[in-house]
């Protein structure tokens, strides 16, 4: 069951404070929701823990428009992994690849239709959690990997240096060369 401590964030960054609410209470009865008024002020919020889960993201902005947050969230190892849903007014085709081009995972036009937004929203933070379970169970297999071959190594070294102590002696020593050589 999803409580208010579990439920995903996500950050709406949009310098129209109306756009703000109305996205605020189209997902606030689902989802955690953090707002920035400026693309600078989305970036300070991102670096702060927890960080969202999903990022909806205004493109024309002040000083700093949503392609350049953007590029610059995909540019952090930190923040990559972040799914950005651009929404906005700009609905030529250009923008829209551009958008893409620069990360998003999405885009939707103002002005907002709340059943399509909160659809967009949920598959792209299944997504995400899909994505984040793929990759630990990655992790996870490539240490069992890392453990099996060590083992495999040991024992052929062990078998080798029953045979003869040197040659025991030299797999060691080459097993040793090339652990270090490989980090």
């Amino acid at each position: 069951m999803i409580t208010s401590e579990t439920a995903p964030i996500i950050l709406v960054v949009d310098d129209i404070p109306a756009n703000l609410d109305i996205l605020g209470e189209v997902l606030k009865p689902y989802f955690r929701i953090y707002c920035a008024t400026s693309g600078k002020k989305a970036l300070a919020m991102v670096r702060k823990e927890p960080p969202p889960d999903l990022i909806l993201l205004d493109v024309n902005m002040p000083e700093m428009d949503g392609f350049a947050v953007c590029r610059e969230l995909k540019a952090s190892a930190r923040t990559r992994h972040i799914p950005v849903i651009f929404v906005t007014a700009m609905n030529e085709t250009a923008n829209e690849e551009t958008g893409f081009a620069a990360g998003g995972v999405d885009y939707v036009t103002k002005p907002v239709c709340p059943p399509i937004v909160l659809a967009r929203v949920r598959t792209h933070l299944q997504l995400y959690r899909h994505h984040q379970i793929l990759e630990e169970k990655v992790r996870e297999r490539t240490l069992e990997l890392q453990q099996a071959r060590d083992v495999a190594i040991l024992g052929l070294s062990a078998l080798s240096e029953k045979r003869d102590n040197e040659t025991g002696d030299h797999i060691n020593r080459t097993r040793h060369y090339v652990k270090t050589l490989a980090l």
